[in-house]
């Protein structure tokens, strides 16, 4: 939605008279590339600063380091900011998530602040961490904090730890075998198991003594295809992985995605193959003999699917049904044709997919999404409805698995609690807390959670949360933080603000989330609405928030900043360049914004599902059109941007980040920074240590107050 001319005409006032902290610094050569899409030829001015190992695009960015450093060291108020977040960081508890049972044995994660990196600890029936003995421990195998596990799969017998090491954040590992009694690893390994955007995933066999597992191409397939094809192989414990048996997958598309899953029925398994990142799925089901049955193609739009501890096989079909309806097939019966609705479209959406479905023994648990928030059904088998989980408004389901017991674990998340997890009881309808929770010296009692909805320019009602101190004035003074996606059909759902949120409502700040268009708070159309072709509508729901916070006097342009990351690092983009005056400061973290060379990196190809492709004319058209760095303008007055990656970003190159700011460095008016921070020490932003996430989180909001002109910045709360 365009800024009214009056607000405009005053923020061009207010950035004409600001100070200048900064200045932009020398321009980068330009070594103009021209390419021609359909008859239209593009200019590409940096076209060298794509290759990441030559030295002068070393030096180049070591300077661009070197520069934002001297502005955050030189803000009066950056070192007791830091010691504020890592205050407020390291005197929490420790986070509890990743929950899996084997038994009666419960697994979780455990994110320590005072560890580098998160730990695996086993708990017993009492689900008590004082009971609990770590099972893997990243920080002893790395004392550098370094190496993460990128996931993890406890043996059915509960005596083995399947996990997949990287480090730097590069989510680029092998899978590693852990003896759950001493911690100590096996001394196995296989190779080419995980790797970003398709990541890996491992199943169990019934007996713990083998595995499938998702595996790359080695030296059968040229260098530019290593981390494509994935497929599916299997290996027995003690043998070499030069031996491994192929499965299945030598047809599956070249941006598979495939996920593993048996966790009812370790005697079959069930693979479900991602057409890329757009959302298309199929899913197989294979027997302990190797024999494969395809149950559904990508076009009969099945998104999610759970083989039941009876055997039957439950899915969510979006055909005729964006937000989803379930249906059943009886056990070894794989005919689509043959499966019945149990528990048709509701008003709320199913989703999102990793907690979507959960099985008892008589119980099925469907996860449903409305607008961002979350809530639990159940229903029997059948699909008769047994109710609802009693859990809190407002709030994110993290987490759901079943316990022997019949009973659940629930993980659940909120904008004002840290995250903590609960145990259901379906006979007497009843939540317990666990000690699994966490606690944090960055307290929420003194905040509302705000529930309200913006109107889109084509009249469509976006919901968003509103969080802020009680007692806000509502006079267009508070500095404002919206943040949000819009893509891929993930929900964002209520989180933890933690240290972060805390220290910008201590400064009189209000943040918002834009539940926007291409997400999945709504369902499929939800998501198609804002991806291909319509990605636009992405953008345009998230001005009319921004726009819709100016005109409710929550905050002013002066006063109102963008924040977000990797494809919601897109959508700063697009902020940025579309609507150069709603916002007086962007803080982008590993964002994408050159539209048209994003497919020749791995991760872009399994893109174009989602985003589109330069191949065809209407895609091309489409992603020119908003694509940011094509649309950086000479002499527009910019605001403050802050753009922020990691060298070992194996789902974003770091290319898009260094281009975005010589453009816009060389293009702005406006006396506002254009600074770039790349980290040799991060990656897209999973397995990054606690030091990283600290001072991350200490630049961008040290940032933020500077060009916000926050006051009492330097005061301690």
């Amino acid at each position: 939605m365009p800024l009214r001319p009056t607000a405009t005409a005053m923020f061009a006032i207010l950035l004409l008279a600001a100070g200048c902290a900064v200045t932009q610094g020398p321009p980068t050569r330009i070594e103009p590339v021209t390419d021609s899409f359909f008859g239209t030829v593009v200019t590409d001015p940096y076209r060298w600063l794509e290759e990441s190992d030559n030295p002068r695009v070393k030096e180049w960015t070591a300077e661009e380091n070197k520069r934002t450093a001297d502005y955050l060291s030189a803000l009066p108020f950056r070192a007791a900011l830091h010691d504020r977040i890592a205050a407020l960081i390291g005197g929490a508890s420790g986070s509890w998530y990743g929950l899996q049972t084997r038994g009666t044995t419960v697994y979780a994660v455990h994110a320590d602040p005072q560890h580098q990196q998160p730990v695996l600890v086993a708990l017993d029936r009492q689900i008590d961490p004082a009971r609990g003995r770590i099972v893997l421990d990243p920080n002893q195998v790395d004392p550098s904090g370094a190496t993460t596990f990128d996931w993890y799969e406890p043996s059915p017998d509960g005596k083995l730890i399947a996990a997949a090491l990287s480090k730097n954040g590069s989510e680029d590992g092998a899978v590693h075998i852990f003896d759950t009694k001493t911690g100590r690893e096996t001394g196995e390994t296989v190779p080419r198991v995980q790797y970003p955007t398709a990541g890996g995933s491992l199943a169990w066999s019934a007996d713990s003594k083998s595995f499938w597992y998702t595996r790359y191409p080695g030296d059968e397939r040229p260098e530019a295809d290593r981390h494509f094809f994935q497929q599916i192989y299997f290996h027995r414990l003690g043998t070499s992985p030069e031996v491994d048996t192929y499965v299945l997958g030598k047809d599956f598309p070249k941006v598979a995605e495939i996920k593993l899953e048996n966790r009812y029925t370790p005697g079959l398994l069930l693979a479900s193959v991602l057409n890329g990142d757009g959302g298309e799925v199929e899913h197989f089901v294979l027997t302990p003999n190797g024999h494969a049955t395809q149950v559904t193609h990508f076009e009969d739009k099945i998104t999610d699917a759970v083989l039941g501890p009876d055997g039957a096989l439950y899915l969510v079909a979006r055909a005729g049904s964006a937000r989803g309806k379930l249906l059943k097939l009886a056990a070894h019966d794989y005919d689509l044709a043959h499966a019945k609705v149990i528990v048709p479209e509701a008003e709320a959406a199913i989703g999102p997919r990793d907690v979507a479905l959960t099985l008892t023994a008589d119980r099925l648990y469907v996860t449903y999404v409305n607008g961002g928030p979350s809530e639990l059904r159940v229903f029997d088998h059948n699909g008769l409805s047994r109710g609802t989980v009693p859990l809190p408004e407002v709030t994110a389901i993290d987490d759901v698995v079943a316990l022997s017991s019949e009973e659940l674990l629930i993980g659940v998340g909120s904008f004002t609690r840290p995250s903590y997890v609960v145990r259901y009881s379906p006979v007497h309808g009843r939540l317990t807390e666990t000690k699994l929770l966490t606690t944090s010296p960055a307290n929420f009692d003194d905040t509302e959670v705000v529930r309200a909805f913006a109107t889109a320019q084509d009249g469509t009602h976006i919901p968003i949360s509103i969080i802020r101190r009680k007692g806000t004035p509502q006079d267009g003074t508070a500095p404002t933080l919206l943040t949000g996606y819009g893509g891929y059909g993930i929900v964002l759902s209520p989180r933890f603000l933690g240290a972060r949120g805390r220290a910008w409502l201590d400064h009189g700040g209000v943040y918002v989330v834009a539940n926007i268009r291409g997400g999945g708070e709504y369902g499929e159309d939800w998501h198609r609405a804002g991806n291909l072709t319509h990605k636009q509508t992405v953008f345009d729901d998230f001005a009319a928030v921004a726009q819709y916070l100016i005109d409710q006097h929550i905050t002013s342009p002066a006063k109102l900043a963008f924040e977000g990351g990797s494809n919601g690092g897109l959508l700063m983009g697009a902020m940025i360049t579309q609507h150069p005056g709603l916002a007086r400061a962007v803080v982008s973290h590993v964002g994408i914004y050159d539209m048209l060379r994003v497919e020749l990196d791995p991760n872009g190809q399994f893109n174009t599902t989602e985003f589109g492709t330069v191949k065809d004319p209407e895609q091309f058209k489409a992603l020119y059109a908003y694509s940011p760095y094509h649309h950086v303008v000479d002499h527009t007055l910019y605001p403050a941007v802050l753009l922020m990656s990691g060298e070992n970003d194996g789902r974003v190159n770091p290319m898009q980040s260094r281009k975005m700011a010589a453009r816009l460095q060389a293009a702005t008016g406006s006396p506002h920074p254009v600074l770039l921070q790349i980290r040799a020490d991060a990656g897209h932003g999973h397995g990054s240590s606690r030091d990283v996430i600290i001072d991350q989180t200490t630049d961008s909001l040290a940032f933020l107050f500077d060009q916000l002109g926050v006051e009492g910045a330097t005061a301690g709360h």
